[in-house]
């Protein structure tokens, strides 16, 4: 008789944990469809897509990341580098002026000889 009592209690716990675990389930179904208005979206969809966008890094997966078009050096951006130097321009407002990156700035600077050599 005892057996049956201890099948008996196991048969009814597996129960209640079944029961439990439906009631997790559909309370997490509702959190889960609420999130969208929850965030500001109109839709499923267009929650879906912004999830999307933010795990592959905030870009668009619909359009590809634009190159930046690489930037001639001449000896007339040279000229121009050297006086904007001279003038006492720091190189990040050189770059922007000329549209050239900052390590281009750093390199022609280097060329030109218009760089102190650091004391070792």
């Amino acid at each position: 008789m005892a057996k049956n009592n201890i099948l008996k209690e196991l048969a009814a716990a597996r129960a209640k944990v079944s029961k439990l675990e439906q009631a997790v389930a559909a309370k997490h179904n509702r959190q889960l469809a609420a999130l969208p208005t929850q965030h500001g979206f109109s839709s499923t969809e267009a929650f879906l897509k912004a999830v999307k966008a933010a795990a592959a890094g905030g870009r668009h997966t619909s359009a590809p990341a634009k190159r930046r078009k690489r930037a001639v050096i001449t000896t007339e951006t040279k000229a121009k580098l050297k006086a904007l130097a001279e003038a006492g321009k720091t190189g990040r407002e050189i770059a922007k002026t000329l549209g050239i990156s900052l390590p281009s700035v750093q390199n022609i600077k280097r060329e030109l000889g218009l760089t102190k050599r650091r004391k070792k």
